[in-house]
């Protein structure tokens, strides 16, 4: 089980594609051509058989060994070098294939002029076999034996039920968490509780796990306790061993697993215990199945807890979701941080050393083991000058062995196609926010997916190797961007460390020489950077990635320069660099090329040359806004897989676009009339799975050709979009193309745009259609009614945009559920936007419709007189915009949360609104005291209001804020009549919950005396277009609680006055902008507590402050942060 369990070498992996490509016929075919030496193949892979045999040992060895490390790195290069030579044999064959006019038979003639040019790889080949002799002959000497190889986990100390919780900092609720599931009162249940505590090495599981089984609470709650460490060599037997002997309390040698578990059943029949298992790897749920039939024996309300990195064991394992341990905050760390640095919970007798301790604790980002290690090291160490060389120094480098174990067992335990996808991922900088599929596609064109099963495409294959990472901790989603990844920054080191130099990352200020030996850069160039980083580069010459960072620097005379230099190249980015306006005929040198990414760049089009990279797998267009046309002999592209073409200006496709068979992704498709491709070819790319958008469908003619494209067949397309252009007129030929444009039942996202036909066909909203979840139907102007989408059991969200047919929605639109399904049952979000015509929305007779709908939108249907839907319990958010006409009651929900009413629509009638109403907006009421007054008569319905905005409201004059108790956000704007904020009621209310107060473009406003108020919770104040105010603050008493003031468009502002400022003593923030007269800053300064000042568009105020020369100058010189005119000043 151990040898299953322990991966393979990092090489094993490349070894094997690199087999596959000597096996490969053309490779073969070239060999055994006229005048070449037909033992040259054989040689090459026996030698590579030798030393595959010792890589698992050489793989331990390295960590340890330098100079096995750098056999190591040698071999590696040496491995390189024999792919890149071999991939180039595979293009030129392919390359004189393809221009011959494919005249195979003909091929290895012996006046064919690619075996006369070629003959210079011969010695190519000899050479790097007696490079890699030579490596073979070194193997012996370094201690290298085949299939040996230490368990990389055989070091590990096992864990213990011990803890010291005077150590433990920062768990208190994820042990009450824990102890929540422990205690929880389920003695009826039969089933067995698991718990799985899931998290990346070194986080603090096992702490938890500890800490929750030292509990007095649950020492009393259980019969019976047990603790095993399970680790990586996951036996059975050992297992259940090591459960009885904690329960049995006596040891059990020499008995099968059957006498084991006879006895572990015995012992543990009718009474409640506590297991935890920690550490779990084994992921193989026949193996768990088997350990925990005794375990089922025990009383109702047992539990187990396990410990695991692994998401595929908690998964198999549980019974209840895992708990997900995430790392300390940073007070927590500092404290743990403190007391292993010096056995002490604070810096008191060494002050000197906080602000560095720091900075350098912070390089843990939370995880305990880290900050452990770190806190061990400086223990010893009291010089202010030491703890600054390790700050600066390459701290992650100095600490491998005491930080990265954790990570490094991980990483030992990846097989070896794993390990290379890993270690690839050290060319993104920390903090680096990247897609799947982006690293998928990455793995992909570097060779790094097995494609063990001809069924089965590349980018599924990338996708399981990138779910096997996620599982174990090496990829976390980013807490920003949901559908995202990042690498949390040990384990971005753990990737550095582990691809040596062979991945490098030229940034900031590492400007250090690129060893030869590199093969895949990653590159941040700004306009400050000097020319030496180029040149580093130009000596690189074997790269095989260049990835160029986002906003870098890099313009087409650097490409000029770079490409020719590059020629190994498989991954070109360039993306999001604008100052990339064209690419160089010199593109047409990477051979080897599969990936090229020009996204966001400005390039207008490609250089025909292109059409020769016959490598190439991906090519990305995305958000060229300049690109007009793509090179005319595309189709001899014939390894393309991934063709990115949105949000483009292109409006036309290369001809013969069928050619390119192994398309998996293409993102648009322009139909033409005369030229270009048409829709037909579509029909010829039967892998298309993901996005697509068909362009231009009025100049589809022939209603065969919509047939000849066989969407329906395409089973892995999940989102479609079909698009007219222009207005087509109301003619059957249009509904008898979509028609034919029936896509298979798998569809997830379905978006019609333009249809001009006066009804849809049957397909559209049938109910076989069960997978979608997304509907967008736009700009059908001639639709008179809508498809039956009530009865798509999936869709969660629906747009009908620009339907200027449809008078009323009814019966048709719910269609025919059956009793047991309501309509529209899984709907979340409903949109109704720009239908002129509409005047009726009937809702179905029966009831029940929209019970899980959330969101619901309508805007500009001015028409749209009777009512809405009566009951929908789950809306939380209601937006009606633009509809003049409407008179009628809010839906009854008793969870609406926001909701926004615009144009002076006539739905005033509020009895039915929800008590949890927090967010409500009102634009465009010219009678909107007639809606506060309603308000008020509704007394506490409007207590949990937490945020109001009001804008375009003439009628308004005064806010009345006390009917809001819970207010904490108020906006107006654009209330032209309004000349006091609040009522003078306003003194008796509670307004201690309102922390923000944004006004804008309110002439009248005079009164605004919030000092004089009860707001003891004010931190945050905008105003803007106050024109008559001369002085601030004036007689406008402002909050002491102020953290933030920003002042705007004050036209007549020429002073500020400091006895109303002195007062602001929590200020933080001032922002000064477009205040014309505004001559200069108090005499006394402004607040002392004041850390941030922005000036702008102030001519005479800006002239008083400019730096050094200013005679306002030194009243601010001393903020750490300044800003005049948008310019960093300090």
């Amino acid at each position: 089980m151990a040898d299953a369990l322990v991966g393979g070498s990092f090489l094993s992996a490349f070894l094997q594609v690199l087999f596959d490509r000597i096996a490969c016929p053309v490779i073969i075919d070239f060999f055994t051509g006229r005048n070449f030496d037909d033992q040259l193949l054989s040689k090459l892979k026996a030698t590579l058989i030798s030393v595959n045999g010792v890589l698992d040992d050489a793989e331990e060895k390295q960590i340890s060994k330098p100079a096995v490390r750098k056999w190591v790195d040698e071999l590696k290069d040496a491995v390189y070098e024999a792919d890149d030579l071999l991939d180039e044999i595979a293009y030129e064959a392919l390359q004189s294939h393809l221009e011959a006019g494919y005249r195979v038979r003909n091929f290895f003639s012996f006046c064919n002029p690619f075996i006369l040019m070629k003959k210079g790889m011969k010695i190519k080949l000899e050479e790097i076999i007696v490079r890699l002799e030579h490596l073979v002959k070194q193997k012996d000497a370094l201690g290298l034996r085949e299939g040996i190889g230490e368990n990389p986990f055989s070091q590990k100390t096992p864990t213990t039920c011990l803890v010291d919780e005077s150590g433990v900092y920062g768990r208190d609720d994820d042990k009450k968490a824990i102890m929540n599931l422990l205690l929880s009162n389920d003695e009826n249940s039969s089933n067995l509780g698991v718990i799985p505590i899931l998290g990346m090495g070194g986080v603090g599981k096992t702490t938890l796990a500890q800490l929750v089984y030292n509990d007095k609470t649950v020492e009393k709650w259980f019969d019976l306790k047990a603790w095993v460490c399970v680790s990586e060599e996951f036996h059975i037997s050992k297992v259940t061993k090591d459960i009885l002997e904690e329960v049995g309390r006596h040891t059990c040698h020499d008995k099968t697993l059957n006498q084991l578990q006879l006895e572990l059943k015995s012992s543990l029949n009718g009474k409640k215990f506590l297991l935890v298992l920690d550490d779990v790897w084994n992921d193989k749920f026949a193996d768990w199945d088997i350990l925990q039939k005794p375990l089922k024996f025990g009383a109702p309300g047992s539990k187990i807890i396990v410990t695991t990195r692994n998401e595929t064991v908690a998964s198999n394992m549980c019974t209840v979701p895992a708990h997900h341990l995430k790392g300390l905050t940073e007070n927590d760390c500092w404290l743990l941080f403190a007391k292993h640095a010096f056995d002490d919970r604070n810096f008191n007798s060494h002050p000197s050393l906080e602000l560095i301790g720091k900075e350098i604790m912070r390089k843990c980002q939370g995880l305990p083991l880290a900050v452990k290690s770190l806190g061990g090291l400086l223990r010893s160490k009291r010089d202010i000058g030491e703890w600054k060389r390790i700050l600066k120094s390459n701290m992650w480098d100095l600490l491998n062995d005491n930080i990265l174990p954790a990570l490094q067992f991980s990483y030992h335990y990846l097989p070896s196609h794993l390990k290379q996808c890993f270690a690839y991922s050290a060319i993104f900088s920390k903090d680096y926010v990247f897609e799947k599929e982006e690293l998928i596609l990455l793995w992909m064109a570097e060779g790094f997916l097995v494609h063990s099963n001809e069924d089965r495409q590349m980018e599924e294959i990338g996708d399981e190797y990138f779910e096997n990472l996620i599982s174990r901790s090496f990829f976390q989603r980013s807490s920003l961007h949901p559908s995202c990844f990042v690498m949390h920054d040990l384990v971005n080191d753990l990737a550095k460390f582990v691809s040596g130099d062979f991945c490098f990352r030229l940034e900031g200020d590492n400007s250090c020489k690129i060893a030869k030996r590199t093969r895949h850069l990653s590159y941040v160039k700004t306009e400050y950077d000097a020319s030496r980083k180029n040149e580093n580069i130009y000596e690189a010459q074997l790269l095989r990635t260049f990835l160029l960072a986002e906003w870098s620097s890099i313009d087409n005379e650097d490409m000029h320069d770079l490409l020719p230099k590059l020629r190994r190249l498989r991954v070109l980015s360039l993306a999001q660099n604008r100052r990339i306006t064209e690419l160089p005929c010199s593109i047409g040198y990477l051979k080897h090329l599969r990936y090229l990414n020009l996204s966001a760049t400005s390039i207008k089009k490609l250089p025909e040359i292109v059409s020769t990279l016959y490598n190439l797998q991906t090519l990305i267009l995305h958000h060229c806004k300049d690109l007009v046309e793509l090179p005319s002999k595309l189709r001899r592209l014939i390894n393309l897989c991934h063709l990115d073409i949105r949000e483009t200006i292109l409006r036309e496709m290369p001809s013969q676009m069928g050619k390119l068979t192994k398309l998996a992704r293409l993102t648009d498709f322009f139909v033409k009339k005369h030229g270009g491709s048409g829709i037909s070819e579509l029909g010829k790319l039967q892998h298309l799975q993901g996005q697509l958008c068909i362009w231009n469908l009025q100049d589809v003619l022939d209603v065969q050709d919509a047939i000849t494209t066989d969407l329906k067949g395409k089973k892995h397309l999940k989102e479609l979009e079909l698009r007219w252009n222009g207005d087509v007129g109301c003619s059957l030929h249009v509904k008898a193309i979509l028609e034919q444009l029936q896509p298979h039942t798998s569809l997830e996202c379905l978006s019609i745009v333009g249809y001009g036909y006066s009804k849809f066909p049957d397909w559209v909203g049938d109910s076989s259609f069960s997978n979608i979840v997304s509907l967008k139907l736009s700009g059908c102007k001639h639709c008179c009614s809508l498809p039956p989408f009530g009865q798509l059991a999936s869709l969660t969200s629906l747009s009908i945009t620009e339907f200027d047919g449809v008078k009323a929605i009814g019966p048709e639109f719910y269609g025919s559920c059956t009793s047991m399904a309501r309509a529209f049952a899984s709907l979340e979000i409903l949109r109704f936007e720009m239908m002129p015509q509409w005047h009726e929305w009937i809702s179905n007779v029966d009831g029940g419709a929209f019970p899980l709908l959330q969101q619901l939108y309508i805007r500009e249907c001015p028409n749209l007189t009777t009512a809405l839907p009566g009951d929908l319990p789950s809306l939380t958010t209601l937006e009606i915009e633009g509809c003049q006409q409407l008179v009628a009651s809010i839906p009854k929900s008793p969870s609406i949360l926001r909701m926004k009413l615009k144009d002076d629509s006539r739905l005033l009638r509020l009895v039915k609104l929800s008590h949890g109403l927090f967010r409500f907006v009102v634009d465009g009421f010219h009678c909107l005291n007639s809606l506060l007054e309603e308000m008020q008569q509704m007394g506490g319905l409007f207590t949990t209001l937490e945020e109001i905005e009001i804008n375009n409201c003439d009628s308004l004059n005064c806010f009345p804020i006390g009917l809001f108790c819970k207010l904490k956000t108020l906006r107006i704007s654009r209330c032209p009549h309004l000349t006091s904020l609040f009522a003078p009621e306003a003194d008796h209310a509670d307004l201690t919950s309102l922390s923000s107060l944004e006004v804008r473009e309110c002439p009248n406003l005079v009164s605004l005396s919030i000092g004089e108020l009860p707001i003891p919770n004010l931190t945050r104040l905008l105003l803007m277009g106050c024109s008559r105010t001369e002085s601030f603050p004036g007689k406008m008493l402002l909050s002491s609680t102020l953290t933030s003031l920003k002042i705007w468009d004050f036209p007549n502002l020429a002073y500020l006055d400091y006895r109303g400022l002195q007062h602001l003593t929590f200020l933080k923030e001032l922002e000064i902008c477009k205040c014309p007269k505004l001559q200069s800053i108090p005499e006394e300064g402004l607040p002392s507590s004041l850390s941030s000042l922005s000036i702008c568009l102030c001519p005479l105020l800006e002239q008083r402050c400019q730096q050094e020369q200013g005679e306002d100058w030194p009243k601010i010189s001393h903020l750490p942060n300044l800003e005049i005119n948008f310019q960093n000043v300090n």
